[in-house]
């Protein structure tokens, strides 16, 4: 008589975390084109299907894994917001967490991709993009309105304010991650503190 058969043991898929992590790591160590299904299935030992069946699509993949890493970018820009100094120091430190590190930076090379997709996405992912960039604006608007209340900036509205610096921080920062000849990190936060040094700093008393 045959031996019965043992039951196929099913192989736990590894944590959501781990496959955004993952996900993230093949896009800094090989970039986005390499970033498949199937290339991720085999990184995480699930396959492409599987993969699906958590994300549905490949869209719902990238839009996570932005989420996810938003949420580790968000936890240091609360550190570096509530850290003890001036809020210039402090504004000067959300500059350098926004802007790239150089061509190529995961985040942005994610972030422009999921922007991209963006124009055909329903409305929930839609949403939840806002959503990120919601807390980047709550932030710098908090930042911009503390400079002014310490009087350590000029009196300006805060939110337009805030609106207009992001502008222009996308700007330079879609340069940096694109590779732009002429211009690389140490420029762009050059031009900024510049902007800012003339758009918030205090004007100088004059003797009369």
């Amino acid at each position: 008589m045959s031996a019965t058969p043992s039951p196929r043991r099913r192989t736990p898929a590894p944590p959501r975390e781990e496959v955004l992590a993952a996900a993230m790591d093949m896009i800094a160590e090989r970039g986005l084109e390499q970033l498949t299904m199937a290339a991720l299935g085999r990184e995480v030992g699930m396959s492409s299907g599987h993969l699906l069946y958590y994300f549905h699509s490949k869209d719902e993949l990238l839009l996570q894994t932005l989420e996810w890493s938003e949420g580790r970018l968000g936890a240091e820009r609360a550190r570096l917001l509530t850290r003890p100094g001036t809020a210039r120091e402090r504004l000067d430190a959300y500059v350098d967490l926004y802007v790239p590190d150089g061509h190529r930076d995961p985040h942005w090379t994610l972030w422009l991709e999921v922007w991209n997709r963006s124009q055909n996405a329903a409305d929930d992912a839609r949403d939840r993009q806002a959503a990120i960039e919601g807390a980047w604006h709550r932030d710098l608007v908090a930042l911009l309105a503390d400079g002014v209340t310490r009087g350590e900036f000029r009196p300006v509205d805060a939110d337009r304010f805030a609106a207009r610096l992001r502008a222009l921080l996308d700007g330079f920062s879609i340069h940096v991650a694109v590779g732009l000849r002429g211009t690389d990190r140490g420029q762009i936060l050059g031009h900024v503190r510049e902007f800012l040094d003339d758009s918030l700093g205090r004007p100088k008393l004059t003797d009369c």
